[in-house]
């Protein structure tokens, strides 16, 4: 399955010419050849522009791919304008499928006769279309009378047999990684693939989305740089979500925010601290903020505010994660590289026997030119480049957990730089995660544990006496078992001890036998023999 799913695509990326976007000083010497070899597997699209072709592949072969563009979409930094609107695209402007299916479909998944038993003025027409779903609007019809503006998203039919084909073949060109390149222990493609394979299979669940995005608005409840639409989870399932319609101005659209009058450098601010108050605060955050998911609010543009869609991949950190990455950033701030070198060994993402120093000197090489400076004057790929370098140098090994976390760092970035280049990102997120940890590491961090660890202390107080006693009682029981094991064990191995030393014996009578019939003794050699054949027998019996 995985070898013509990969022969389907390298078809695909060779009949949609792609082959021909790679810079003639960085094809490969091998690659003229092989592309003459596949003679048959021609540029269908000549008349297309490259950006064309490339979103148009993308599109073909399927949600993986598409996803893969929508994140090549934000780097404007690193591709020409004209293949950066065509990725942008793939946000929300996929091909859709036909509006009756998605019709039947919503009424078979909610047991409806015919959709006007619950939505009016149903649209045929999908709102927006992308990778995994598409979009329709309507008005549900509420018990009270009431019919407020839906937007109703359906799953597309069969495309998890497609995902799973990718899968499948991702994991296996993990496998080979792992196996034959030179950083597959250190880059753990395994693990980062069976990370992915989970967020992207989660995504097909719209119950579970309905629920991640019932978490973000509980945490993001009165707040003046977030909303997360209403889900009418009563009417959702696997396939089928219910939200409510919103109105705003895409934040691509940064023509239309800023002839709205819309505060740019307030809106951008806003999104990094989105950003780290879902890391850091909540440890739930939105992993799929590509700007397709992303809208501003068109009536506050002095006080502009985010309006968060497509919840369907969400991250979490476990606290050690969410503790070392807050030191972490904090560190970099401070530009105390000293101290980022040491977390990086205390949390084993490097070996322990890494040089401090050396680590120390590599990672001021990355960053100090990138300090003080608007996102505008920051080469994002030299710096990319740089990292790969200093992670392969240092034996730095890949934390899939981390994965999303660092997708949505890129988004993020790739955001700002587009809404307000001179934002300084670093002097904006330090305030934020020194006041952080703080509250996480000082002494009212300590007071606020006790506090939450009090109901359960004084739950368990009354059963303390009694528990107390128990362990009394079981102790020396437990001291008594433990010394009977070990007689036992002392025993067994005093048994085995002797039955060794008989099968020496043995086995030293029968060499002697050996001996003795070559020097011509048959009749010792065969005593011997005897000897050595009843030791053994009363070795194994023993």
């Amino acid at each position: 399955m995985s070898i013509s799913r990969f022969y389907q695509i390298i078809k695909t990326l060779l009949q949609y010419g792609l082959d021909e976007l790679i810079p003639q000083a960085r094809r490969p010497w091998w690659l003229a050849p092989l592309r003459t070899a596949l003679f048959w597997l021609r540029n269908r699209h000549p008349e297309q522009s490259p950006g064309m072709r490339l979103r148009l592949a993308l599109q073909s072969l399927g949600p993986v791919w598409v996803k893969f563009g929508q994140m090549l979409s934000t780097r404007r930094d690193l591709f020409p304008p004209e293949l950066a609107d065509e990725l942008a695209k793939l946000q929300d402007q996929v091909a859709p499928f036909d509006g009756h299916a998605a019709q039947r479909l919503i009424e078979q998944a909610l047991g409806l006769n015919d959709i006007n038993e619950l939505f009016a003025d149903f649209a045929i027409k999908p709102l927006a279309s992308a990778s995994v779903a598409q979009v329709h609007t309507a008005r549900l019809r509420l018990p009270d009378g009431t019919e407020p503006e839906v937007v109703i998203k359906v799953i597309r039919p069969d495309i998890r047999q497609q995902i799973l084909a990718d899968l499948e073949l991702m994991a296996d060109l993990a496998i080979a990684a792992a196996r034959f390149l030179p950083d597959g222990k250190r880059l753990r493609p395994r693990e980062v693939v069976a990370e992915y394979r989970k967020t992207i299979l989660d995504e097909l669940d719209l119950q579970r989305e309905a629920a991640n995005a019932i978490q973000l608005r509980r945490n993001f409840e009165g707040s003046e740089s977030l909303y997360i639409p209403f889900v009418y989870s009563d009417h959702s399932r696997v396939n089928v979500m219910v939200m409510e319609r919103i109105y705003g101005i895409p934040v691509s659209e940064t023509e239309r925010l800023i002839a709205n009058g819309t505060d740019m450098e307030l809106l951008a601010k806003r999104g990094v601290e989105v950003f780290f108050t879902q890391v850091f605060r909540d440890s739930f955050f939105h992993a799929d903020m590509h700007p397709g998911n992303i809208f501003v609010a068109a009536d506050k543009p002095l006080n502009p505010q985010y309006i968060g869609i497509d919840c369907g991949i969400v991250g979490t950190l476990n606290r050690e994660d969410k503790r070392y990455l807050a030191e972490n950033f904090v560190a970099f701030f401070n530009r105390d590289y000293r101290k980022v070198a040491e977390l990086h060994v205390d949390s084993g993402w490097v070996p322990a026997d890494t040089s401090i120093e050396e680590f120390e000197s590599a990672i001021r090489t990355v960053c100090e030119p990138i300090f003080q400076k608007p996102l505008a004057d920051i080469s994002f790929g030299q710096v990319l480049m740089n990292l790969f370098n200093t992670a392969r140098r240092f034996n730095m090994q890949v934390q899939p957990q981390l994965v999303l976390l660092q997708k949505t760092l890129l988004y993020i970035e790739g955001l700002g730089r587009q809404l307000y280049p001179q934002l300084d990102l670093w002097k904006t997120a330090k305030p934020f995660l020194e006041n952080w940890v703080k509250q996480q590491m000082g002494p009212w961090a300590v007071l606020r544990q006790i506090k939450e660890n009090l109901p359960f202390w004084a739950e368990k107080l009354p059963e303390m006496p009694t528990l107390l006693h128990s362990y009394l009682q079981q102790h020396p029981r437990s001291q008594q078992q433990l010394l009977s094991q070990l007689q036992q064990l002392q025993l067994k191995q005093l048994e085995q001890g002797k039955s060794l030393k008989l099968v020496i014996l043995a086995a030293a009578f029968v060499v002697s036998a050996t001996i003795l019939l070559a020097l011509g003794h048959s009749g010792l050699a065969l005593a011997a023999f005897v000897v050595g054949c009843i030791g053994a027998i009363k070795a194994i019996l023993s």
